[in-house]
């Protein structure tokens, strides 16, 4: 059969060529005609020489329709598994099938969006049907890989994989020249690594005004790296410092007594604060507290917050733990948002396009919830948050007010962590710095 078709495809071939040759035959004389770029046809060009160089090219080309083809797909917003294989052609039932093999080792509800996904499929031999669904593969983190695949007998198997990786411990320094971000990534920090900084120092460091050209860094971390040598994954931080125009901020990752894992000063003092400075992500300063002329009123009166620019929508976070005093529309402010603390400490956020669902009055929030959203409502000319810190019912300056200190270890405890401070101190003088590191793996 597969040899029929393979000279039928060959003798077709001739054919053609006969049939382009004929067309530069002068039927008069007999003589074949040269044309620009044409190649000339011998009339006794033996059949044999044509159908076996086309069958050999013919055999290649078949062969390399055979082989399987790989789809990389990623996963989209609302996407389940089995829509994904039963939308690239794979049979609902294979799909079903193949789901319920992954589902001894893995969740498929698990899958994020931007998860890639490998689906492979074997085309028909015949060329005619369909292509055969034949598995899929997966990395569900950076340690492992998950495969479902057909077996012969046509029923599908599934595979968890252990990638062999090295863990380290390493450091990295940088020096600011322009922004912390920069810096972290021309020292090799992953986004891991940087917004475990930034949340940690985000309690003492106003991240507008305190950084200036020349200030440092230092970061001590764990680290996988593949058999290449190449990081793949970073995880805790143990300890991290940051030098602002001279003075030297320590933070040590310790855990506590009762379970709690937390950043200490070396003084043992949580770097928890009861309150944000900045109760939103990438918030910039767009009007201090203080008074001003009114954009809306014409006039100068007293602004007693401060403003974030920000985009429509963008999520607010509650800057301490405390109970909602007051959750709806308020005047010029908008719709608004009030959480008492303790301490008589209360914040408030204006102008907000929405609330977090199950914030209400009477509710209880955490620090670092979202509690709200960005908006333009109220006395607004655009989108941003309005913030006010109370203090004793009265609005204070949020930049400058001293915020209520966290957690301070005492007794036992703060002896322990004086222990663990040191060996710290230690393995860190002693840890591969990673710019010196991917030098000697290279």
């Amino acid at each position: 059969m597969e040899t029929g078709r393979i000279v039928r495809r060959g003798i077709l071939a001739f054919s053609l060529v006969v049939a382009v040759a004929l067309l530069f035959i002068d039927p008069g004389s007999g003589r074949r005609m040269q044309s620009a770029g044409a190649a000339l046809i011998d009339a006794d060009f033996p059949l044999s020489s044509l159908s076996a160089s086309t069958l050999s090219g013919d055999s290649q080309l078949e062969e390399a329709s055979l082989l399987p083809t790989v789809k990389l797909l990623a996963v989209e917003p609302g996407d389940t598994l089995a829509q994904i294989l039963v939308d690239e052609g794979a049979a609902s039932k294979e799909a079903h099938a193949a789901i319920e093999m992954l589902k001894k080792i893995y969740n498929p509800r698990d899958l994020r969006s931007g998860q890639e996904i490998e689906v492979t499929f074997q085309p028909s031999p015949d060329g005619l049907g369909g292509a055969r669904f034949m598995g899929l593969s997966f990395e569900p983190d950076y340690a492992r890989e998950i495969s479902v695949k057909r077996g012969e007998d046509g029923s599908f198997s599934a595979k968890e994989a252990k990638k062999p990786l090295k863990h380290e411990i390493v450091r990295a320094d940088g020096r600011i020249d322009s922004s912390l971000y920069e810096a972290a990534i021309k020292a090799g920090l992953s986004n891991n690594v940087l917004t475990t900084m930034v949340r940690v120092l985000s309690y003492d460091v106003d991240f507008q005004r305190d950084i200036q050209e020349g200030d440092s860094f230092s970061v001590f971390f764990e680290r996988w790296f593949d058999e290449k040598g190449q990081p793949v994954h970073d995880g805790d931080v143990f300890y991290l410092s940051m030098t602002l125009s001279g003075k030297p901020l320590h933070y040590y990752r310790f855990k506590a007594a009762d379970g709690l894992i937390d950043y200490f000063n070396q003084k043992g003092e949580s770097v928890k604060k009861a309150l944000l400075r900045t109760p939103a992500d990438g918030a910039r300063i767009t009007s201090k507290f203080g008074k001003r002329n009114h954009p809306i009123l014409g006039y100068s009166r007293m602004h007693k917050g401060i403003d974030f620019g920000l985009p429509t929508g963008a999520p607010i976070q509650a800057a301490g733990d405390g109970v909602v005093e007051m959750s709806g529309p308020n005047s010029g402010y908008g719709n608004y948002l009030r959480i008492r603390h303790t301490n008589g400490y209360a914040t408030a956020y204006a102008h907000l396009s929405a609330f977090a669902k199950g914030v209400r009055v009477g509710k209880r929030v955490s620090q670092g919830q979202i509690v709200a959203y960005v908006g333009s409502t109220g006395m607004s000319t655009g989108p941003h948050l309005h913030y006010e810190v109370m203090v004793n019912g009265k609005q204070v300056n949020p930049l400058s007010v001293r915020m209520p200190s966290g957690r301070k270890l005492a007794g036992k405890e703060l002896d322990q962590f004086n222990q663990a401070k040191l060996v710290t101190d230690k393995k860190m003088a002693e840890a591969p710095s990673i710019g010196k590191l991917a030098e000697t793996k290279q």
